[in-house]
């Protein structure tokens, strides 16, 4: 993954390699949003969309890709005020953050983040 961001690609690239999922597009409306599923329990651990800037309290025009993960509260708090990192668009904000995919979140820190969602929305183990 290396020390630089990744873009929408790389990360389904990663999700690939790691946890063997591939996106569903479960929005006709909206045919680039993707969702990143557990096979067993079907939740979502990514859902990546790309938004107006202005959604994410951004200037100027265009989109940019995010994507949502669950993540740890106290973290989130702290993620908060870093670059490529903001509330959570359309989730719960207190247990999901959304992401930058334009390389401004380096690609360690996107792969630890994704490795907490995938563990905080898998299968609980029976005892």
């Amino acid at each position: 993954m290396g020390g630089s961001g990744m873009d929408r690609a790389g990360l389904a690239r990663w999700i690939d390699e790691h946890y063997r999922v591939a996106p569903d597009f479960p929005w006709r409306d909206h045919p680039r949003y993707a969702v990143f599923r557990h096979s067993g329990n079907r939740k979502w651990f990514a859902l990546v969309m790309d938004l107006p800037r202005s959604k994410l309290g951004l200037a100027g025009d265009g989109r940019l890709e995010i994507v949502n993960l669950k993540c740890d509260p106290l973290l989130i708090g702290s993620l908060r005020g870093e670059p490529g990192f903001f509330s959570a668009y359309h989730m719960n904000r207190e247990r999901w953050i959304s992401v930058a995919l334009d390389g401004s979140v380096p690609g360690e820190t996107l792969g630890m983040l994704l490795a907490q969602s995938y563990a905080a929305t898998a299968p609980k183990a029976r005892r």
